[in-house]
């Protein structure tokens, strides 16, 4: 297995935008190590200013659609965002979600050393995601998004069943753990249970103490 991922979505706290997301950033560049793959993923308004002060950390995009130059009001259009630093994407979470078509025609477009990340709400989604073999796949219920449980102790189930899926339909599509994820042990359970790495936000956006949150989910 490659390194774990620690995948952070800044989504758009104020503790995580604009001068907040280059603080938060500039602590998940000071806690970034060779055990773990950290990444960022930032508004569109903020890549540029991320993407030019880390160095030891990717900077993904939280959305793009598959649009190229042209009349796309309001739209993300991929070579814009890779141009400002984006080097990966998530798509289709929950809290935007897409089609699938939305998320077959992006990866189209994607330069193909691209990764992108499609969020799943069960085991049924993830195996129709994994049909179109994005780069991860990441099992979210929407239920224990932003809460204080972790999905690897409400439902570890759902992890489990969902790796074996998604390695059935495609075996080269690696599978995160997201929603309620808090700390290491979230991370080493979800591990355990076949993830290779996490996709969480507020248990980092959201701490009183950043940096002592990012080293024990890296322990």
């Amino acid at each position: 297995m490659d390194k774990p991922l620690i995948v952070v979505n800044f989504k758009t706290y104020q503790t995580a935008s604009g001068e907040s997301a280059e603080q938060l950033a500039t602590v998940m560049e000071q806690v970034a190590n060779r055990n773990y793959r950290m990444i960022a993923v930032v508004s569109a308004f903020d890549l540029s200013l991320i993407s030019n002060n880390t160095d030891s950390v990717e900077v993904w995009s939280q959305h793009l659609d598959p649009v190229g130059k042209g009349s796309h009001t309001g739209w993300l259009e991929p070579d814009l965002a890779i141009y400002r630093g984006a080097v990966g994407t998530i798509i289709n979470h929950a809290e935007h979600k897409v089609t699938i078509d939305h998320v077959r025609d992006l990866m189209a477009m994607l330069p193909e050393n691209f990764p992108i990340c499609a969020c799943a709400a069960d085991v049924e989604e993830a195996i129709a995601l994994a049909k179109l073999g994005p780069t991860f796949i990441a099992v979210e219920p929407p239920e224990l998004i932003g809460g204080d449980i972790s999905v690897t102790s409400a439902d570890p189930s759902i992890v489990s069943d969902t790796v074996a899926a998604v390695k059935s339909t495609n075996p080269n599509v690696r599978v995160l753990c997201g929603a309620g994820v808090k700390n290491g042990a979230d991370v080493k359970k979800a591990i355990e249970l076949g993830a290779e790495g996490v996709l969480l936000a507020s248990g980092v956006t959201k701490a009183s103490d950043v940096s002592s949150v990012l080293n024990d989910l890296t322990s």
